[in-house]
């Protein structure tokens, strides 16, 4: 019998010492909690804007005094002006002033498109001043620019288009079409128009 309590005063003092031990047991840490400014990506550094052209706005020019102001049939136009038709020739041509985007390759194709077949362009450079200027020349059967206010008609056969695309911001067209008498009759008084031109 006394055995048998030793025995358990012995079990009891092992049980005491463990739960001692457990209780003395460091507790485990936490990670602190991350700071919101460690866990943001960094900003992402975006590529500067690209510079806008710098070819001038617009541009001024002296029309011949033979050639007639007209009303502008559409609120794209700056101006219109109506060229003294040739002898021979049925009507006058017309001398439109515009200003719209896109490069001088994809207006000079957009112009060919507009004669049946579509016209060959003969094109030289010049320059006045600080202006940069690109000269066409297209003949054919003309079938109309397709703008909205423009007049309706039918083809137009043995038409021509003297066009300039003037390097401004947009570019600016001055487009001599009609006849072609008529508009041969008239390249001296627009290349003058075009010498005389000057940024605005």
């Amino acid at each position: 019998m006394l055995r048998i309590h030793h025995l358990l005063t012995i079990l009891c003092a092992g049980a005491l010492a463990i739960a001692c031990s457990k209780a003395q047991e460091p507790e485990k840490s936490t990670p602190a909690p991350t700071s919101p400014s460690s866990s943001t990506p960094a900003p992402v550094r975006q590529a500067p804007a690209q510079s806008a052209p710098s070819g001038p706005s617009d541009v001024a020019w002296d029309a011949p005094a033979s050639w007639q102001k007209a009303e502008n049939p559409s609120p794209m136009r700056k101006a219109t002006y109506k060229v003294p038709k040739a002898k021979g020739d049925a009507e006058d041509a017309e001398l439109s002033v515009s200003q719209a985007g896109g490069s001088v390759d994809m207006n000079l194709q957009r112009w060919a498109g507009q004669f049946a077949p579509k016209a060959e362009i003969k094109r030289t450079e010049k320059k006045t001043g600080d202006l940069k200027i690109t000269v066409a020349e297209l003949h054919g059967t003309f079938s109309g620019s397709g703008m909205p206010g423009a007049p309706a008609s039918g083809p137009k056969e043995k038409w021509e288009m003297l066009a300039a695309i003037v390097e401004t911001t947009p570019p600016t067209f001055f487009k001599i079409t009609g006849p072609e008498n008529t508009v041969n009759a008239a390249k001296a008084d627009f290349d003058k128009l075009l010498d005389g031109m000057r940024s605005k």
